[in-house]
């Protein structure tokens, strides 16, 4: 591997001047010929700077850890990934990934892990928007919570965290069935008693009351898991019944999934007789569904973004004590899965 040594010899300069002008640190203490010659040099063999010794007269590693629950071997959830390892590689950092696959007995070692390769910085990404108990951390390590809020806000320290805008969009997607003219409307959730859950109900509740419509709490329904064939099992539940929705909003794009199986069963056409909305945007199910499936969009590349901004924000000297919360819209992503509720089929199925 090429020295700095080595540039000198090639360029016919000192050391100093390379590492100055390695360094960028050149400008009015060499000429541009002898910069030209030192960056020709460097570039003929192939220098690159030795990043660990650097790391030991800065005190930083330009290295962030990232922990995640189930994010990296999750393809729905990998632009989390995409976009805090592209805000970092593109301000001169690398991104050291482990992923615990949801066994969150492993944080604390995993995070000691990180530390022992001197992170300068941890984002911690959940699957899904949820609250999370940090294990304990080195005092002065930068945070943020990607997709997550702390547990508990009050231990002094300065978490960052970014989440969807779980009410706005469930709103969204609700809103969007009623401009069609559907006044009867489902919503399959899902059991677990996360942000996520309690937001999308918030929105689901809100849009209806916007609207001046009563909410019917025997429309709402929560799947076992957040799978197809639960969320077959609970659209099921909604559509034999002899008064049944004429749309439905669905948790996830999973959930929705299986809806349309459930519709399918009964001889119920999307969105002929049944109008649905879904919430993800997941990649390979909204889009491959027939009809494709109208839902929302998950902010999982600007959120990924935002979070490796947001510990970059802290290393340059950020020190404000109060946590940084970044709240990123969800937008509604149209395709054909909803249209006016046809009444004459309605009215035939009640005769």
């Amino acid at each position: 591997m090429a020295t700095q040594k080595d540039v000198a010899v090639r360029a016919g300069v000192s050391v100093a001047t390379v590492s100055m002008v390695l360094a960028g640190r050149d400008a009015g203490r060499v000429t541009p010929l002898v910069r030209a010659a030192v960056q020709r040099a460097a570039a003929e063999l192939g220098y690159v700077p030795n990043l660990i010794a650097r790391g030991l007269k800065t005190r930083r590693t330009h290295t962030i850890g990232l922990l995640s629950d189930a994010v990296a071997s999750t393809p729905f959830a990998g632009q989390l990934l995409a976009g805090a390892q592209q805000e970092a590689w593109n301000r001169g950092y690398l991104l050291l990934s482990i992923d615990t696959g949801g066994d969150h007995a492993l944080d604390a070692p995993a995070i000691q892990a990180l530390t022992q390769r001197h992170i300068d910085a941890l984002v911690y990404a959940c699957m899904y928007h949820r609250e999370v108990q940090l294990p304990p951390l080195p005092a002065g390590l930068p945070v943020v919570i990607l997709d997550g809020r702390p547990a508990n806000e009050d231990d002094g320290r300065a978490i960052d965290w970014v989440v969807p805008d779980e009410v706005g969009g469930a709103r969204a997607a609700v809103e969007e069935l009623i401009r069609a003219g559907h006044s009867r409307i489902g919503f399959c959730t899902q059991r677990d008693d996360v942000p996520a859950t309690r937001g999308r109900l918030a929105g689901y509740i809100a849009a209806h009351r916007d609207a001046g419509l009563d909410v019917d709490e025997s429309l709402i329904v929560a799947a076992d898991d957040n799978t197809a064939p639960h969320g077959a099992n609970a659209a099921a539940h909604l559509l034999r019944r002899p008064d049944r929705p004429t749309g439905l909003f669905c948790f996830s794009d999973r959930i929705a999934m299986g809806a349309y199986r459930a519709a399918r069963a009964l001889d119920l056409g999307v969105p002929s007789d049944l109008s649905i909305v879904g919430f993800d945007n997941q990649e390979f199910v909204a889009d491959s569904l027939a009809p494709p499936l109208t839902t929302i969009q998950l902010p999982h590349f600007e959120m990924g973004r935002w979070s490796a901004q947001a510990v970059l924000r802290r290393l340059s000297g950020d020190d404000d004590p109060q946590p940084r919360i970044r709240v990123m819209p969800a937008p509604l992503i149209r395709r054909g899965s909803v249209q006016t509720p046809n009444v004459s089929r309605l009215r035939r199925q009640h005769a």
